[in-house]
């Protein structure tokens, strides 16, 4: 089955927490600090793979999480790291931020990845909060979450030239012809209901690849027919061979139906039309093609190349692949252009520790990611340990909100579900 866009959740590993512990051994019954830090968790990493076709194994399995990272232990001793999870997707996948639809990343190149998820750092152990005035403390630092996204994988075939023309036209046949490609032929429309690649050899060290993009018909840039979904890997290609059934045996307009694809193109993206295009005659070996010919000629020739071709019989075929490589050497390799800008206020906004002072019935609530942190990694019972709190509190501008809003000496308030008395 092919399948090019599938929407997915992704969750990183989260960080283990430092650890609380203190050296226990004979003749060192009152030993320092010796909590060891909290492993990394693991990150869920994309890597393009030049031997996939198809998203389809995300359409049955939607969710992916990634190892979190262990937990501290006593004699100074690290958790270890997550594993990064590893996912493949075909050469030539998108992935689009599902809430914006920004394009993040554009995997385009074998091997190539991106880190989709970053997992959460791990926590330090108290062993990294001695210090010359605190000589034993009693807490340590919990590990923070991975990123949770939710993420589009759009598939666009990387092709180089690309086959568009009506429904019924010929462009399995052609492919079929010039390739070792077998797609399905038959004669009704709609016959091909994914595209089709296959490679044209020209001879030694010399070939490229040729996509036959399912027949579009008019309103597909609204999403008519299968439109949408085939438009998007038109954009691939550097070149398009517009095949139109020079026969006129369907009591179709040649030269109608050759405006009416380049409407739809210019309807779904500015820059489909500005592509290179070849025009291809095809079925030239039936009744009446000759007189069309002249027709298309006299209104195109101008602007386009034009090469007369029989599918059929393999008239003009050897031509046609040569005269599309000669002008594929021609034109520049494409990238999905990726506003790097754009990309980081996304990335920032969505990392961004958020804190939030409000006032509710008489007492004072201070909620965040951050502070739950906080919280998680105080020992309330220890006073060095509430010492850190409170000084984070401070310099995280959290007192000050507070007194903003009419906190005053006495005043309850809540941080993350602890409760305290304001002393200003």
């Amino acid at each position: 089955m092919f399948v090019d866009i599938a929407k997915i959740k992704l969750k990183a590993g989260k960080g283990g927490n430092g650890s609380v512990a203190f050296r226990r051994e004979k003749y060192i019954p009152m030993g320092g600090p010796a909590g060891g830090d909290g492993g990394n968790g693991g990150s869920v990493i994309l890597v393009a793979d030049e031997g996939l076709r198809t998203l389809m194994d995300f359409r049955y399995k939607r969710h992916y999480s990634a190892e979190s990272g262990q937990d501290g232990r006593g004699k100074k001793q690290y958790g270890a790291d997550g594993k990064d999870l590893y996912l493949k997707v075909p050469v030539g996948t998108l992935v689009k931020d599902e809430e914006t639809g920004i394009v993040i990343f554009d995997l385009n190149t074998h091997n190539q990845q991106y880190v989709a998820a970053k997992g959460g750092r791990g926590g330090k152990g108290n062993v990294k909060f001695k210090s010359s005035t605190r000589r034993a403390p009693r807490f340590a630092q919990p590990g923070t979450k991975g990123e949770e996204r939710e993420i589009i994988l759009e598939l666009k075939l990387l092709a180089d030239v690309g086959l568009v023309g009506f429904p019924n036209v010929g462009k399995s046949t052609i492919l079929a012809s010039v390739t070792s490609a077998k797609p399905k032929i038959a004669n009704y429309h709609f016959t091909t209901l994914k595209p089709n690649l296959g490679v044209v050899s020209i001879g030694e060290g010399h070939s490229y690849v040729l996509a036959d993009i399912p027949g579009l018909i008019e309103g597909a840039s609204e999403g008519a027919g299968l439109g949408l979904e085939f438009l998007r890997h038109v954009e691939r290609t550097k070149l398009l061979l517009h095949v139109i059934d020079v026969s006129g045996q369907e009591g179709r307009d040649p030269v109608e139906d050759f405006y009416k694809i380049n409407d739809e193109l210019k309807q779904y993206s500015e820059k489909l039309p500005q592509k290179e295009q070849i025009i291809v005659l095809n079925k030239l070996d039936l009744p009446g093609a000759e007189d069309n010919v002249e027709i298309i000629k006299k209104e195109l020739s101008d602007k386009y190349e034009i090469i007369e071709v029989s599918a059929s019989t393999g008239r003009g075929l050897d031509e046609l692949k040569k005269k599309a490589y000669e002008r594929l050497v021609q034109i520049e390799d494409e990238v999905e252009f990726v506003d790097e800008e754009v990309v980081e206020r996304l990335l920032e906004k969505r990392q961004k520790d958020t804190i939030v002072v409000t006032k509710e019935d008489g007492y004072y609530l201070a909620e965040g990611e951050f502070l739950e942190r906080l919280v998680e990694s105080t020992n309330f019972d220890d006073f060095e340990s509430l010492s850190n709190f409170q000084k984070v509190l401070a310099d995280k501008g959290v007192i000050e909100r507070l007194r903003e809003i009419g906190a005053k000496e006495g005043d309850l308030v809540s941080v993350c579900g602890v409760e305290f008395d304001f002393i200003d």
